[in-house]
C-alpha cells in the first residue's frame, strides 16, 4: 500500500473490518449527542430514494429519534422522511419498502419536476441552454432545497448519506446531495453499509440493489459503477487497504484528485491544499 492510499484511508476514516452493531451504535449516539447539545432542534430530515444509503441513514435516524423520545411525556423529536420523485419514479416500490422498513415519524412527498423544469426554462429564456447532465445536478439541488425548507419549518437538521466510497470519488452533486448538516455514515464504505443494513434486518433487495443516482433523462437508472468506470468492490477493497488492479488504482486515484474541491469548504486565500 503506497502513501496516497494510506492518506485516503486515514482521511476518510475507513476501517478494514467493522463490527456492525458497534457501527450502528456509533451513528445513533452521534445523532443523539447532536440533538442533546443543540436542544433547540427537534429532529432530522432526509430524502428517501429507495436505495441503500438513504435507507440506512433513515433507519438509523429513526432509531436515534425513538431513543431520544424514550421516557418523555410528549414525543419532541421526529424523523421526517421525504419522497422526492421527479415526475413518476420507476422504482417507487423500493421507496415504499424502504419507508416500511424505516417507519418514519412523518413522511412527505414533494414532486420536484415542475420546479426543475421551471428553472431550466428560466435559463433557456435567458439564453443559457443546459446539458442533460447539468439538469441532473439541478434535480439534486432542488431535492436538497426542499429538505432544507422542510427542516426550517420543523426546526430540524438535514442528514446526508455520504459514505467513504462516495466521498473518495466525489460522486455527489456539490450543494445538492453533498449539502447537509450531519453525515452519520461517513467512514463506512459501500460494502460495510450493506453489512450494517443486513444486521438491521433490512429487506435484502434494498441493500443489494444496483446503485444509481438516476439523475439523467437521457440515461435513466445509469449504474454508478458505469458512470465511475470502476466497481464499488474495487473502491471498497482500496479503502480497506487491499491491493487492487493497476487500472482500478489509477482510476480511483485520478477521480479522487479531480474531485478534491467537493470535499472542501469554499476556498479562501488562506487555503493552500489546492496549490
Amino acid at each position: 500500500m503506497d502513501e496516497l492510499q494510506k492518506q485516503i484511508i486515514e482521511e476518510l476514516k475507513v476501517l478494514p473490518e467493522i463490527d456492525a452493531q458497534e457501527e450502528i451504535r456509533k451513528s445513533i449516539d452521534f445523532m443523539k449527542e447532536y440533538m442533546e447539545k443543540y436542544m433547540f432542534f427537534n429532529g432530522f430530515v432526509l430524502g428517501i430514494s429507495g436505495g441503500q444509503d438513504s435507507t440506512l441513514v433513515g433507519k438509523l435516524a429513526q432509531m436515534a429519534v425513538d431513543e431520544l423520545n424514550e421516557g418523555r411525556d410528549i414525543e419532541k423529536y421526529k424523523f421526517i422522511a421525504v419522497r422526492l420523485p421527479y415526475g413518476k419514479q420507476s422504482d417507487s416500490n423500493d421507496v415504499d419498502d424502504a419507508l416500511d422498513f424505516i417507519k418514519p415519524s412523518v413522511t412527505y412527498e414533494v414532486n420536484i419536476k415542475n420546479a426543475v423544469e421551471a428553472s431550466v426554462e428560466a435559463m433557456r429564456e435567458a439564453g443559457v441552454e443546459i446539458s442533460d447532465f447539468t439538469k441532473g445536478n439541478e434535480k439534486a439541488r432542488e431535492r436538497m432545497k426542499v429538505q432544507y425548507s422542510i427542516a426550517a419549518m420543523y426546526n430540524c437538521v438535514v442528514l446526508g448519506t455520504d459514505h467513504a466510497a462516495e466521498a473518495l470519488t466525489g460522486f455527489f452533486t456539490k450543494y445538492g446531495d453533498g449539502g447537509s448538516d450531519l453525515v452519520p455514515i461517513y467512514r463506512l464504505n459501500k460494502r460495510q453499509g450493506r453489512q450494517v443494513l443486513k444486521e438491521l434486518c433490512c429487506p435484502e433487495h434494498l441493500y443489494m440493489k444496483v446503485p444509481t443516482a438516476d439523475l439523467e433523462d437521457d440515461r435513466p437508472m445509469l449504474p454508478d459503477e458505469v458512470a465511475l468506470g470502476v466497481s464499488y468492490d474495487e473502491i471498497d477493497d482500496y479503502l480497506e487497504g487491499k491491493e487492487v488492479s493497476h487500472t482500478a488504482k489509477n482510476t480511483i486515484e485520478a477521480i479522487y484528485r479531480k474531485s478534491a474541491h467537493k470535499r472542501h469548504m469554499p476556498i479562501t486565500l488562506f487555503d493552500t491544499f489546492w496549490k
